[in-house]
This record gives C-alpha cells, structure tokens and sequence, in this order.
C-alpha cells in the first residue's frame, strides 16, 4: 500500500499503556484516544497483559500485591506526565512558528 507506515511501539510504552488502563482502571477507549493508538490495539495490549500475569519486569519479581500496583500507579503517572510534556513542546513549537 502507497502511503501505509506501520507504527511500532517499544515494550516500555505498551506497559505504561497498559498500567493506564489496569493500574489506574480509565477505560481502554479513553487511554487509547489520549495516547493515540487504535483501541484494538490498546485492548490487545491489556489481554496480553493479564494472560502473562501482569508485568514482565524483574523488578516486579519479589514484590508485594500493593508494591505491584503502586508501581503500575506511578508508571501511568509518568506517562501521562511524559505526554503533557510533549503535547506542551508541540503547543509552544505552534506558537513560535505563529510568531514569526
């Protein structure tokens, strides 16, 4: 297909994807409408996730239940907090641009 790139996504941002939705329990179309990725994708992603357990991460290994969903907190908030960042990079760009 002309035109057709496929978007690939590093394990790190699927697991932040994810502990949006499991950790902070948002709907998966809300995340995946904020985080723009296809909700299909976004709800594969979460199946995946609870089929293998939960987390892949060694660091995961030895840790308490709510250690375990702590980390899936703070996971969600940095991502989310990644994302503000660069929606504000992307606004303040549109604004210099506009100034010129």
């Amino acid at each position: 297909m002309l035109g057709s790139t496929r978007r690939s996504f590093t394990e790190e941002y699927r697991a932040q994807a994810v502990a949006f939705v499991l950790g902070e329990g948002r709907p998966v179309a809300e995340v995946a409408r904020n985080i723009g990725v296809h909700e299909m994708t976004l709800r594969k992603w979460v199946r995946k996730a609870r089929e293998s357990g939960g987390s892949d991460d060694p660091a995961d290994e030895g840790s308490t239940d709510s250690e375990r969903v702590e980390l899936a907190r703070l996971r969600a908030e940095n991502a989310e907090l990644k994302m503000q960042v660069a929606f504000a990079k992307k606004v303040a760009t549109w604004f210099a641009k506009d100034q010129r």
